[in-house]
C-alpha cells in the first residue's frame, strides 16, 4: 500500500507520497522516477516520504510552501521525531539514493553526499499536517508497470525529438540547395552571358 498526497498551497498542487512500512519503501526506491526527491528525518527512524516534481524542475526550485509540507509530513511520520522540536530533514533527488545488497529492509545510502540537503523543522505544526491528511489517498499501484510506462514514454519524446532534428537538418540541406540553384541560374542570366539577334539575322526558321 501506498499513501498518496495532495500539496495545493501552489497551483498547479504537487503529488507527494510514501510506503505503509519498510518492505514497502524498498519498492519505492527500486522503483522510483528521476522526477521524485526522497525525504527522511535526519538520524532518526521515519517513514519514506517522495516528492514528485515535474519534468525539468530541479531540486533547487522546489516552492518553499511544498517543501515545509514535506518537511512536516516526514516529521509527523517519525515516531521520536513528532515529539520532537527542532529536528533536521534530509531530502535528495531520488537518483541519489543508494542501495546494496548488505543493507538491512529499508535501508539507503547515497552515492553523492554533496547533493543532500537539510531543512530544520522547528515543531510540528497541526493546521499543515491536518490539511494533508485530508489528502490522503491509499492505493495499491503496480509500481514497476507505472515506471516502465513513464520511461516509455520519455522514450518516445526522444525519439520524436531525434526524428525532429534530422527533419530541420534535411530541410536546411534543400534550402541550402535551393539557394544556390537560384544563384547559378541567376549568374547564367546576366546580361553579358546572353545572346541576341542583333546579328540582323531574325528568321525563325529554324532548321
Amino acid at each position: 500500500m501506498v499513501f498518496y498526497f495532495t500539496s495545493s498551497v501552489v497551483n498547479p498542487p504537487y503529488t507527494i507520497y510514501m510506503g505503509k512500512d519498510k518492505y514497502e519503501n524498498e519498492d519505492l526506491i527500486k522503483y522510483g522516477w528521476p522526477e521524485d526527491v526522497w525525504f527522511h528525518v535526519d538520524k532518526l527512524s521515519s517513514a519514506h516520504v517522495y516528492l514528485r516534481l515535474p519534468k525539468g524542475v530541479a531540486i533547487e526550485f522546489i516552492p518553499k510552501e511544498v517543501l515545509i509540507d514535506c518537511a512536516q509530513l516526514v516529521k509527523n511520520n517519525s515516531i521520536q521525531g513528532c515529539k520532537m522540536n527542532n529536528i533536521n530533514v534530509v531530502y535528495t533527488p531520488w537518483a541519489n539514493l543508494k542501495k546494496t545488497g548488505d543493507m538491512d529492509v529499508g535501508q539507503i545510502g547515497f552515492h553523492r553526499q554533496k547533493e543532500v540537503k537539510l531543512v530544520l523543522v522547528e515543531k510540528k505544526v497541526n493546521e499543515i499536517v491536518n490539511r494533508l491528511e485530508k489528502t490522503k489517498d491509499e492505493r495499491y499501484p503496480d509500481l514497476a508497470a507505472e515506471k516502465e510506462s513513464r520511461d516509455r514514454e520519455e522514450r518516445n519524446e526522444k525519439k520524436a525529438q531525434i526524428q525532429e532534428v534530422k527533419r530541420k537538418e534535411k530541410e536546411e540541406v534543400k534550402n541550402r540547395k535551393d539557394a544556390e540553384d537560384l544563384r547559378s541560374y541567376s549568374s547564367l542570366m546576366t546580361d553579358d552571358k546572353m545572346t541576341t539577334n542583333e546579328d540582323g539575322n531574325d528568321s525563325d526558321d529554324f532548321m
